[in-house]
């Protein structure tokens, strides 16, 4: 006859089994970690060899001339972060996969990328049609706003702390929005520092 403990342990073996077959449990803490470092370089870059910082909402295209001219720099800088966070978090996530004896790629991940894609494509139209107007000063709003309903939504496919991640940035892309002089310390704070303790979260929470 099974003692009371047998039985804790086999519902818990059951729970893992169902959670693993409804959740994506291969994102890496360090993908996380070295997301927010790529982005706080990027953001000082930005700062102090671009000169990049709109601090205030300027609704001529003439008065923001001078940032236009040098926003190819910046958004080239912008795209290299995010190629090497994805990078980097596919590659950790594949090795945790593969040491999981799990596949990286399948149904459940395919519905986690198209539920972040649809923010994430609509942010990105929608940035276009700031830079195209020169509404440069509400670039760091959107783009946490919109990546952090792309988190929140993405979240019930895989842990539940990213769903607090997404809400961190979407409060800063608010607050950035209010105190628009502050957006690039706003973004800095969304994309670098909450995605290193988000890292360092789930490192010593699920990796250890």
């Amino acid at each position: 006859m099974k003692e009371d403990q047998d039985y804790i342990r086999d519902i818990a073996q059951i729970r893992t089994i169902m959670e693993r077959s409804s959740k994506f449990l291969s994102l890496a803490g360090w993908a996380g970690i070295m997301a927010g470092v790529y982005a706080l370089v990027g953001a000082y870059i930005a700062y102090t060899v671009f000169d990049f910082n709109p601090d205030k909402l300027v609704y001529s295209t003439i008065q923001t001339e001078g940032l236009v001219a040098g926003l190819s720099k910046v958004v080239f800088l912008a795209i290299t972060v995010l190629i090497l966070a994805i990078g980097t978090a596919i590659l950790l996530s594949y090795k945790k996969a593969t040491k999981r004896g799990e596949k990286l790629w399948n149904a459940l991940v395919k519905r986690l990328l198209i539920n972040m894609a649809v923010p994430l494509i609509a942010g990105g139209l929608l940035i276009l049609i700031l830079i195209a107007n020169g509404l440069i000063g509400l670039m760091a709003p959107i783009t946490l706003l919109f990546y952090g309903l792309a988190l929140y939504s993405a979240s019930q496919f895989t842990y539940e702390v990213l769903r607090s991640l997404g809400l961190i940035q979407i409060g800063l892309g608010l607050l950035s929005a209010y105190f628009v002089e502050y957006g690039l310390v706003c973004w800095a704070l969304g994309f670098g520092v909450a995605h290193i303790v988000y890292g360092i979260y789930m490192h010593y929470r699920y990796e250890r």
